[in-house]
């Protein structure tokens, strides 16, 4: 089965919007105790998919409280919008969580796509194209300031003269970096240069193909694509009744997990099958945390 080197691990995104901060100290709080393997917020500065004039915290300011009220869960944002912070400032802010954490950082980012946050807040956004190659030169950047003692760097976008990160992160040889992306010419070229993870949406089908054009460019670079963890974004509809399984199904678009923890499961399966082993579950507010207890009490010891 491909995949097997990484052992299955799940997570939950808990995007700071629409709710109240107490309410997401003590979810994060539960979430760690109830034996998630990671947990995530996300990074915008508007709510996304929803009434985009509602409140949202920013991502990694929370980020460091949660990891101050968290003892065992891996943690970071899903995912860091590149064109929101210059990769210097990003690597220092990064290193600052590592070791407030305690040595539970992953670096998740990506290119960033939501133009009316940047149209509001006066933040330029680049073609995709661009903003590819930025996201490209900010990993090499981050890579090396992590790993070398000064850093010199002269870009297309972005330079560094004599640049020092002083304290270095917990995590050594750095924090696992996980790139976000789904373009299979580019994006996914830049995965297999240069991420320890990946994550995306999307059916298992649409993984097994992405996963076999992730190993062509891997194969290019000479890298054995194992060595990439793979991670998939989903929504969650556990229930057991017949009525709201139907209505989940409908709206369903590749990225939910429907039905009892029977189906749950056997959907999860579908996906490690094809070599995704980390699932990482989005909640929204208001929180149902009846559903994750469930979840983690009748779905997650199944892969453990």
């Amino acid at each position: 089965m491909a995949g097997m080197k990484h052992p299955v691990r799940f997570g939950i995104q808990i995007p700071q919007q629409h709710g109240s901060w107490q309410e997401m100290l003590s979810l994060w709080q539960e979430v760690d105790a109830l034996g998630f393997d990671s947990a995530w917020v996300f990074d915008h500065f508007l709510p996304i998919f929803s009434d985009p004039t509602g409140p949202c915290l920013e991502g990694w300011t929370a980020l460091s409280a949660l990891a101050m009220v968290t003892k065992q869960v891996q943690l970071g944002v899903m995912v860091t919008g590149n064109t929101y912070r210059h990769p210097a400032v990003l690597a220092k802010m990064a290193t600052t969580v590592d070791i407030i954490s305690g040595g539970r950082l992953i670096l998740g980012i990506g290119a960033g796509w939501f133009e009316l946050e940047h149209q509001t807040f006066g933040l330029t956004f680049p073609k995709v194209s661009e903003r590819l190659k930025r996201l490209d030169e900010t990993l090499e950047i981050v890579k090396r300031l992590w790993t070398e003692e000064r850093v010199n760097f002269s870009g297309r976008y972005y330079q560094l003269k004599e640049a020092l990160l002083n304290p270095r992160p917990v995590q050594r040889p750095h924090p696992p970096i996980l790139v976000g992306a789904s373009g299979e010419q580019v994006a996914l070229g830049i995965v297999a240069r240069r991420a320890d993870m990946w994550n995306s949406f999307g059916s298992p089908e649409v993984f097994a193909r992405k996963i076999a054009v992730l190993a062509e460019h891997c194969r290019r670079v000479g890298r054995d694509p194992d060595t990439i963890e793979k991670s998939v974004l989903l929504q969650l509809t556990l229930t057991d009744d017949q009525e709201t399984k139907r209505k989940a199904r409908e709206n369903e678009s590749g990225g939910r997990l429907v039905g009892s923890s029977d189906d749950v499961r056997q959907q999860i399966e579908h996906y490690v099958a094809v070599g995704v082993t980390h699932i990482v579950i989005s909640v929204s507010a208001p929180y149902d945390r009846a559903v994750l207890h469930r979840f983690a009490s009748e779905v997650m010891p199944a892969f453990r």
